[in-house]
């Protein structure tokens, strides 16, 4: 990561996208903002589901974002890391950013699979028929409820949020990085309000999700 950042910094005409607003580009930096946010709420969510419900690594998870995926955690890290490219470089670096992630986490994601096997041998075998490894079912998604694959709690948001805030301001920085040199740091300041925004409607979406959570808990708790 270290030398593709050196390489990036020294041929950033090659790298970055031209700062051209309005048309596709401005349609590929909004998906590319969306992936990052998404991204960020489903690591959330497998990593605070994997605190409460994995009993120190002595349980098998397959409920919240693990039931759509085996994987909810390395699909988040996929999302944030496709949302940066999609933001902030040229369209061929897609497929850079892809070959790169298959290569970094395929051989992790079979190594920890081959544990889980030695773990749970029945369970994870029928586990891994019913769920996918990394990319959700469309259908799947569209049965359940969102509370039910994507629980959040507050206290899982708080402890993420600061990284959160950091990568979606550093992106903007890159991204706006030719407008502040011809325009100066006001120009970052502007664009940074349509994502101080953007950045509210994303709060107010994880507290409704924080509430449904813990509604269902609570009806979940009552018929028990």
């Amino acid at each position: 990561m270290g030398c593709a950042a050196i390489i990036v910094v020294l041929f950033p005409r090659f790298f970055f996208r031209n700062n051209i607003s309005g048309g596709i580009e401005g349609y590929v930096e909004i998906l590319g903002f969306s992936c990052i946010l998404l991204g960020q709420i489903i690591r959330v969510s497998a990593r605070g589901y994997k605190a409460e419900h994995s009993r120190e690594s002595q349980a098998l998870i397959q409920g919240g974002p693990y039931q759509i995926v085996r994987n909810p955690m390395y699909l988040g890290i996929f999302l944030i890391g496709l949302g940066v490219v999609l933001a902030v470089f040229k369209w061929w670096a897609v497929v850079i950013f892809v070959a790169v992630f298959i290569i970094r986490y395929i051989k992790l994601i079979y190594k920890e699979e081959k544990k889980l096997l030695s773990l749970f041998p029945g369970s994870y075998r029928d586990y891994c028929k019913k769920v996918p490894r990394i990319l959700p079912s469309l259908f799947t998604i569209t049965k359940l409820d969102i509370s039910e694959y994507l629980p959040i709690k507050i206290s899982w948001f708080k402890k993420e949020i600061g990284s959160i805030l950091t990568l979606l301001l550093l992106t903007l920085l890159v991204k706006s990085w030719e407008g502040i040199v011809k325009q100066g740091f006001g120009f970052y300041i502007r664009q940074s309000l349509w994502l101080f925004l953007t950045f509210v409607l994303f709060t107010i979406f994880v507290v409704l999700l924080s509430k449904w959570t813990n509604k269902r808990d609570e009806n979940f708790t009552d018929k028990s």
